[in-house]
């Protein structure tokens, strides 16, 4: 049975979850969206929400009527303003939740993993009934049928006034068993240039966009694994924390990173085994043309035929010429395109309010 206090928790959930939706684009761009890494939840800070309160009626006796002055209000040192203040709640939103959200704004179909399911997970499924449980596992329909059936066995239904109100002995609870799932996994491979040119602006669009691409493939696999790859003129594998915070020097050799992609590949999944979806992200920069005709040779060859998918992002620098874009449209006119369209995706990011199209065209395939 649901208590109304439930009915109010889950309308409240919904104008929450209206308010997230309706300003994603306003948490992206002032950088309000604060991940706890590591956790299932993120901090929302929501504006103009009004948050439930204890309001005092008229009491004309009672408790707390004795003697006593009333307060003075408004005067002294610390006087409140007499603005309207703003209302600011930060609300605790799970990655599941927010990456619905994001799906309906940007009306993204889910992932069909490709691949076998060979690995398995054991899961609790609720597949049956039994007369005790918690309060939060009671099955309403249940309940009311046991009920019923009671009222009408002892004679004391009335269909003209059907009221039915269950006893202990009508509760029914959701019971469940354990069962083998598979499991669908997927292994993110970001890449990143940290040449001179990468400042501290290019790689906060790459650090939003990484959470919004996590958060969005969590929801579609069970088990997700995420690598990084820093490069200037040579690439190696870090942490995630060095990757978001390694200091830009140096030159471009873009083809380094892809190398050292292959080679984690090779290592550590197999692509009968795992979903890959491999990111670049750069500011278009590249040592030599030489280079350039290397790094479409490695995509096309040896990353394509065991990914889902190679995204490369192309953020705006003062500092970047912005051609290595123009070189991966051209060479992937068709995308080397399967049944889903194209594998290889590009997009472009000038500043914060282009994330969402971004993510947009990487995942609007379902691939």
């Amino acid at each position: 049975m649901v208590s109304k206090i439930e009915q109010d928790h889950q309308r409240f959930k919904q104008i929450i979850h209206g308010k997230i939706r309706k300003d994603l684009r306003k948490f992206l761009s002032r950088g309000e969206l604060i991940g706890r890494e590591g956790k299932k939840f993120v901090s929302i800070p929501v504006h103009d929400i009004d948050i439930p309160t204890f309001r005092y009626g008229d009491n004309q006796g009672g408790v707390g009527m004795g003697e006593g002055g009333e307060g003075q209000s408004g005067s002294g040192p610390g006087q409140g303003g007499e603005q309207e203040g703003r209302h600011l709640l930060e609300v605790d939103v799970t990655l599941d939740e927010l990456a619905d959200i994001l799906a309906a704004e940007l009306s993204l179909p889910r992932i069909k993993p490709r691949g076998q399911h060979r690995i398995t997970t054991v899961r609790d499924k609720y597949s049956g009934i039994r007369p005790v449980g918690p309060a939060a596992l009671r099955h309403f329909k249940r309940t009311y049928r046991e009920a019923l059936k009671r009222h009408i066995a002892a004679g004391t239904y009335d269909p003209d006034n059907p009221v039915v109100i269950p006893i202990k002995n009508d509760l029914r609870f959701r019971s469940w068993n354990e069962v083998k799932k598979p499991q669908s996994n997927a292994c993110i491979v970001y890449m990143m240039d940290v040449s001179g040119s990468m400042g501290e602006e290019q790689k906060e669009l790459v650090r939003l966009e990484a959470f919004w691409i996590d958060t969005w493939l969590r929801r579609n696999y069970e088990g997700v694994e995420s690598r990084y790859i820093v490069h200037d003129v040579k690439a190696a594998e870090v942490d995630r924390a060095t990757f978001f915070s390694v200091k830009e020097d140096g030159g471009t050799r873009i083809s380094s990173a892809l190398v050292c992609c292959k080679e984690l590949l090779d290592q550590h999944y197999d692509p009968g085994d795992w979903n890959t979806y491999l990111f670049h992200f750069s500011d278009g920069d590249n040592s030599s043309d030489a280079d350039n005709r290397l790094c479409v040779k490695l995509i096309d060859e040896e990353l394509l035929p065991r990914s889902n998918m190679f995204g490369y992002c192309q953020v705006t620098s003062a500092y970047g010429s912005g051609s290595f874009h123009g070189v991966l449209a051209e060479a992937f006119k068709d995308g080397r395109a399967d049944e889903l369209g194209p594998k290889v995706v590009l997009s472009k990011v000038n500043g914060k309010n282009d994330i969402l199209e971004s993510l947009q065209t990487f995942f609007r395939q379902g691939r």
